[in-house]
């Protein structure tokens, strides 16, 4: 029987997601992990009107990002570590709850001061949603059951990327960003609601930690001391670093570089997006037959190769179209066998700390793409040879960090 309340702690047999939790909570928590895309690309078209009605600077308002994202960071840390002690689901109540109050207050904002502080805020309890989500999965499942919870996950994800820009684009002329503020408020109102009704407490009391302070200190030693952790992390983090460096990068180098319109730079983005959730989905049907390792080694395999084949693409080649944008489509699909396989092998490494493991997770991939993010940018706008550049760099860095998580004899 699967779980169907709130106060079940284990799973009792095989559920709708085969893997420990029921299909129904596995799309609210893979809904919880696409705050970040939905609270950021959704507003990015009106960054102009915003500064004209606050009476600022472009720069001023960019800030606005800048601080939902270091809340992101900095909430993952404290959240994540919290949840080990307090327990998950209450925690993700709170956090959705505020994440619903700090939306609003970004709608109402009558200042850009007001509203830099409400998205710090915003940030730091949407955190909650992306360290939680994740703890869930590895309190209920582990190997090759997790990796495919992961990947189900990540699939439902992709969705999000493809529809914030596409509906930013459309709700900014129609309702304006204080409208699209009170549609992401909308959206996280249902989150909570959808929290509350399905997704279950998934630590028990008695496998809780104790101690406070010096418990969290404790649990973050022995995370950040497992060799194997480290690897598999390094490996989701430095994937998704190109991923970032492909974000910050691609409106310059698809319109400025191949000439592609608005649109259809739109069109090449949402393709993108939609190879990672087709990627993943191939994903979750494979782990059943290959170990969530070995998918892991093929997705890092395949992001090296293509990362070199760019550098050869921007440096040498000349950035011809066709071949730019299916090499920048077989990059970005690959996260498909990345994401849910590392996430899924790095939390087994944590078993017992899941949040402090989930947190540290979240936080170093959200840090290193703010640090890639102006990297690519450094020639210019009108060259792709930096950001092929850092996918290259950053995907040999994912596959040393995977051979840090090998087995030794």
């Amino acid at each position: 029987m699967s779980v169907t309340s709130p106060t079940s702690t284990r799973p009792t047999g095989v559920d709708p997601a085969g893997a420990g939790l029921p299909l129904a909570v596995t799309i609210v928590l893979a809904f919880l992990t696409a705050v970040a895309p939905l609270a950021t690309d959704m507003y990015l078209p009106a960054f102009p009107q915003m500064a004209t009605e606050l009476g600022t600077s472009a720069s001023a308002v960019q800030l606005t990002l800048t601080t939902f994202m270091i809340g992101l960071a900095v909430g993952q840390l404290v959240i994540g570590p919290l949840s080990d002690q307090r327990g998950r689901r209450g925690l993700l109540i709170v956090g959705t709850a505020v994440y619903t109050v700090a939306g609003a207050a970004c709608a109402l904002a009558p200042s850009i001061g007001v509203l830099i502080g409400a998205r710090f805020v915003h940030g730091f309890a949407g955190a909650a949603g992306i360290v939680l989500a994740r703890a869930v999965v590895a309190d209920r499942a582990t190997g090759a059951a997790a990796a495919k919870l992961f990947g189900l996950m990540m699939m439902i994800q992709g969705i999000a990327p493809v529809a914030a820009p596409l509906l930013g684009g459309g709700l900014s002329g129609a309702i304006g960003w204080r409208g699209i503020f009170w549609v992401l408020t909308a959206v996280s109102a249902l989150m909570l609601v959808s929290v509350v009704v399905l997704v279950p407490e998934t630590l028990p009391v008695d496998k809780r930690t104790t101690g406070g302070l010096a418990a969290t200190a404790r649990d973050a030693r022995r995370v950040l001391g497992n060799r194997r952790y480290l690897g598999y992390t390094g490996a989701m983090v430095f994937a998704f670093a190109g991923m970032f460096a492909y974000i910050s990068a691609s409106p310059f180098v698809l319109q400025n570089v191949l000439g592609l319109s608005v649109g259809w730079y739109s069109v090449a983005f949402a393709v993108n997006a939609l190879g990672i959730a087709a990627a993943s989905a191939v994903n979750a049907q494979l782990v059943g037959r290959f170990s969530p390792a070995a998918l892991l080694r093929t997705g890092i395999v395949a992001l090296v190769a293509i990362g070199l084949l760019l550098v050869l693409d921007a440096t040498v080649l000349g950035l011809p179209l066709w071949p730019t944008l299916v090499l920048l489509f077989a990059s970005t699909s690959s996260l498909g066998l990345i994401a849910g396989n590392a996430t899924g092998l790095a939390t087994d490494q944590a078993a017992g700390a899941a949040g402090t493991g989930s947190a540290v997770m979240g936080a170093l991939q959200f840090a290193l793409g703010a640090a890639v993010s102006p990297v690519v940018g450094l020639a210019g706008e009108y060259t792709a040879v930096p950001m092929a550049i850092t996918m290259a760099v950053v995907a040999v860095l994912a596959a040393g960090s995977l051979l840090l998580a090998r087995p030794r004899n």
